[in-house]
């Protein structure tokens, strides 16, 4: 969901896990040129259309062939637990964005897959309060993004499986310690 708090997340798990790198579909927006309009005179962004997805595919498959020399900073994560101390042989990619399970290509890739939830009237009070270039229309929230979140989500409830579905109304440090230990349970099951 927009405004879910996934960057964030995906932020602060980076300073806790080893060896770990982020791709955000955010950096595969085609330019406002691009990006086709509707009849009620409305930007679509939170469509696929809107989005460079085979570049992101191709992103993450080059780091997943070499994650050493992907710009992984390799330092040793903040309050890391006992269990990934010495895990110079672990990678870890977060890929974090709101169509990412709506796309065929990406879907064998997963190894966790999460999604955040929000519901309708504290997504848009969080919409409100952001910035975006271009600059959200007056009716674009109700007239584009909530339908789209509702359409996708759907489509992603039939034909994807295995989501750890998280309440974004929860504090980030609830979210980040149920998602941090859930990562260290998966890390741990891999690593047996």
């Amino acid at each position: 969901v927009t405004n879910g708090g996934k960057t964030t997340l995906a932020e602060k798990l980076k300073k806790l896990l080893p060896n770990c790198d982020i791709i955000s579909q955010d950096d595969f927006f085609k330019p406002e040129s691009e990006v086709e309009t509707d009849e009620r005179g409305f930007k679509l962004y939170d469509v696929l259309d809107a989005l460079y997805m085979d570049e992101m595919v191709k992103s993450i498959h080059n780091w997943m062939k070499s994650p050493a020399s992907s710009g992984v900073v390799t330092e040793e994560p903040q309050n890391t637990c006992d269990n990934l101390k010495n895990t110079d042989d672990v990678y870890i990619l977060i890929v974090e964005g709101f169509l990412l399970y709506n796309y065929e290509p990406l879907n064998e890739l997963w190894n966790r897959r999460y999604f955040l939830t929000l519901p309708y009237e504290e997504c848009k009070r969080r919409r409100s309060t952001r910035v975006y270039q271009p600059a959200d229309t007056p009716g674009y929230f109700d007239g584009h993004v909530w339908p789209m979140y509702l359409k996708y989500k759907n489509e992603m409830e039939e034909n994807a499986s295995n989501i750890v579905y998280l309440d974004g109304t929860k504090s980030q440090e609830e979210l980040l310690s149920c998602v941090y230990s859930d990562i260290i349970q998966e890390l741990e099951k891999l690593r047996k």
